[in-house]
């Protein structure tokens, strides 16, 4: 039951006879900071340092984007094609597993987790995916390994009893219905995984996220963990469970939402037209959906037209801005220390 005050002001305009009392209303959220791949603009992504960067910096919640191994061990990686993300290409014993997959429909050419041991994968080493647009984090090629998801929740739990700050974890379940395809499903094995640490409730320091749509209402019937479903800009889940996007940010497509999901993540292109706020934040308030948009990034090829050529990182804190300008609940950054001192009130 919602209350259009709060219980204790409402109760005491009953005491008072309905006399007219100050209103006091509750204060609202503070948006979460969710470090994109950990802080991946300043370390090479999905690894426990860019992880644990992000932790020093203050974000919320760290993002793992999920794959499995050969034995069905969950591992952090953009996508489970590892080539530009690992030196897996300077290993001559792993050459011939070079091969070619349909994935959502696109052919996609390099080496697969699912065709690696945990115990192979942890021979690689991460590098960096963008290195022209972030010749910085070069140099800490080949310094860190692939992480599991135990390592990242062990790492989630030990920095949250250092810092003293309850640090979180938003992982995305990559390619549902392709995993479950060749018989590698990765819903149940991430639940199980989070129940075993202690959260399974929407009161547990987790958001899972997808793509997809089925997996998340299969998810919904075992874990009380909060869903995100995330939204693109064109195109429809790789599922077919809704024919577009778009037609999924309708008003009425954002209540089918809500039967099922806590929230949404959308595009952050999708909050505008043009240079006016578009409807979605409000609509999906009103749907009760929290809003956490993707992804905020510094590089010029990432920033919309009215936030380029700034200094530094002033054209990603002014986009930030306006985001949160919209009342946004959450959002994604590759730099959660500008996003944590943009939300904080910093200039």
């Amino acid at each position: 039951m919602r209350f259009a005050l709060p219980l204790v002001a409402a109760l005491a305009l009953v005491v008072n006879g309905g006399a007219s009392l100050p209103i006091v209303e509750n204060p609202p959220e503070r948006p979460i900071v969710i470090a994109h791949r950990g802080a991946s603009g300043e370390r090479p992504e999905h690894t426990l340092a860019a992880y644990d960067l992000a932790i020093d910096q203050g974000a919320d919640f760290i993002e793992p984007d999920l794959v499995p191994t050969k034995d069905d061990v969950l591992v952090a990686r953009h996508e489970n094609e590892i080539g530009g993300t690992t030196d897996v290409a300077a290993h001559p014993e792993f050459a011939a597993r070079r091969a070619t997959r349909t994935i959502d429909g696109e052919q996609v050419t390099g080496w697969f987790t699912e065709d690696f041991t945990l115990a192979e994968l942890k021979t690689l080493r991460a590098r960096e995916r963008l290195p022209r647009l972030r010749p910085g984090n070069i140099a800490h090629d080949g310094h860190y390994e692939i992480p599991t998801l135990a390592e990242i929740i062990a790492l989630a739990k030990r920095r949250s009893a250092e810092t003293g700050r309850t640090i979180g974890i938003y992982p995305e379940t990559k390619h549902p219905t392709y995993f479950a395809g060749i018989g590698h499903p990765t819903d149940a094995r991430l639940v199980a995984e989070l129940h075993a640490a202690g959260w399974d409730s929407a009161a547990a320091p987790v958001f899972i996220q997808s793509f997809e749509v089925d997996n998340l209402r299969r998810l919904g019937t075992i874990t009380h963990i909060r869903l995100i479903q995330l939204l693109a800009g064109s195109g429809a889940p790789a599922d077919g469970a809704q024919p577009s996007y778009a037609a999924m940010t309708t008003p009425d497509g954002l209540k089918a939402v809500a039967r099922y999901a806590h929230g949404i993540g959308p595009d952050k292109a999708m909050l505008w037209t043009g240079n006016t706020p578009s409807a979605l934040a409000a609509d999906a308030h009103r749907a009760g959906l929290k809003v956490h948009p993707w992804t905020y990034r510094a590089e010029e090829p990432f920033l919309p037209a009215p936030y380029k050529g700034r200094a530094g990182r002033a054209g990603v804190r002014a986009e930030i801005r306006a985001a949160l300008d919209q009342k946004i609940d959450g959002f994604f950054t590759d730099f959660p220390v500008d996003g944590v001192q943009v939300r904080d009130g910093a200039p």
